[in-house]
């Protein structure tokens, strides 16, 4: 469901920066709804408030949406999806929102292990600026960290960002906030670390089945947390058989 805000031109208190300058965007009386869903306020209302000046200037739906494309708007302001509608009989515009549910903290490199940019990845597999994850806890709209994950300029090139996305968004949320780190290498095999009971615990998920491996790895860390008792790895490269190591001090 997504957050209503019913916007008047006249009159408005919503957004603190229409508030403070009342005609920037014009004096004709349209009524503006806008749906934030999951969005951060502040960046959602930021996005509302240039559809609006944009729109009141000829109250042109084409114009707007050439400015978001032109401008990049959807991007600077962390937009999974948006949908503009205006009602010229009810002079009503509706804006809808929603944004994506960050994954992991991403490092991209280059082919020579050189650090080329930082980034956030989205439930929708699309990276955004690194700066999404402190607006969501800042409105305290993500309340655990994100795993840091590495990976290189090719393989966002691949499938690799929608494989990734797809089984971190499968896990549940107690389980994706123990991961510390995900690792991603040139072979295409997937490694996770969890951080359990104070200690680093590798898990290897080899290049493919992962979805099917999911369910064994979710029961494994329940046990594990149920008898306290940490293992440095867990090995799930084969399905049907999973290897369990514990360090000499555990």
């Amino acid at each position: 469901m997504f957050n209503k805000f019913f916007v008047f031109i006249l009159g408005i208190t919503s957004f603190t920066a229409l508030a403070a300058n009342p005609d920037t965007l014009g004096q004709k009386n349209t009524l503006y709804r806008t749906y934030i869903g999951e969005c951060p306020n502040r960046s959602a209302s930021s996005f509302a408030m240039l559809v609006m000046k944009e729109f009141e200037k000829d109250h042109s739906l084409k114009d707007v949406k050439e400015v978001i494309l032109r401008e990049k708007l959807d991007e600077k302001h962390f937009l999974s999806d948006y949908r503009i509608s205006y009602n010229p009989v009810a002079k009503t515009l509706n804006l809808q929102m929603e944004c994506p549910a960050p994954l992991a903290k991403v490092q991209v490199y280059k082919s020579t292990g050189e650090e080329h940019y930082s980034a956030i990845l989205g439930e929708n597999a699309k990276l955004y600026d690194p700066g999404y994850e402190n607006v969501l806890k800042a409105e305290k709209k993500l309340n655990f960290h994100l795993p840091l994950l590495a990976i290189s300029m090719e393989q966002l090139e691949t499938t690799a960002p929608t494989n990734l996305a797809k089984i971190i968004r499968l896990m549940d949320k107690d389980l994706r906030g123990q991961i510390s780190e995900i690792i991603y290498n040139k072979n295409n095999e997937l490694t996770f670390v969890f951080a359990l009971g104070r200690k680093a615990t590798s898990v290897f998920m080899g290049a493919e089945a992962w979805e099917e491996k999911l369910p064994k790895l979710t029961r494994l860390i329940g046990y594990v947390h149920k008898n306290k008792r940490y293992p440095s790895s867990i090995n799930l490269v084969n399905a049907k058989k999973v290897v369990v190591k514990f360090s000499d001090n555990t």
